[in-house]
């Protein structure tokens, strides 16, 4: 853990919340919904995800498009997403809110967070030493 938290800002801060956002959208994903602690959790689960993606904007490690890379293309889907599951929740539509958020959790944090842990990149050293 030393490792990370020896990269610039905002890159502990970056991989902290999306950290906190696998442990606790996994809860979510698993206890009963509805009700104040799902909205509770919820609600705080959004905090982590937008500060996961916006967070995303300041880190210029890959480089293919100016300073940016495809990666950051996909920060704008989460903030997308997140608007679109919470829009769905406030509507009703709970089936679509359950769609997204799940999408949102599988695409945005396991399969984004799968390529953190590739050879060269922060996540690798941390886990695996640098």
């Amino acid at each position: 853990m030393e490792i990370l938290f020896e990269q610039a800002t905002p890159i502990p801060h970056h991989a902290l919340a999306a950290f906190a956002a696998v442990i606790l959208g996994a809860v979510q994903l698993w206890m009963r919904k509805g009700g104040r602690v799902h909205r509770t959790i919820g609600y705080i689960w959004v905090a982590l995800m937008a500060i996961v993606a916006l967070s995303s904007f300041l880190i210029h490690e890959l480089r293919l498009v100016g300073a940016f890379s495809p990666i950051h293309l996909l920060s704008i889907f989460t903030l997308w997403s997140l608007y679109m599951a919470i829009r769905a929740a406030k509507d009703r539509r709970i089936n679509a809110h359950r769609r997204w958020m799940q999408n949102l959790y599988v695409m945005s944090l396991l399969i984004t967070g799968a390529f953190t842990f590739l050879p060269g990149r922060t996540m690798h050293m941390v886990l695996f030493g640098g």
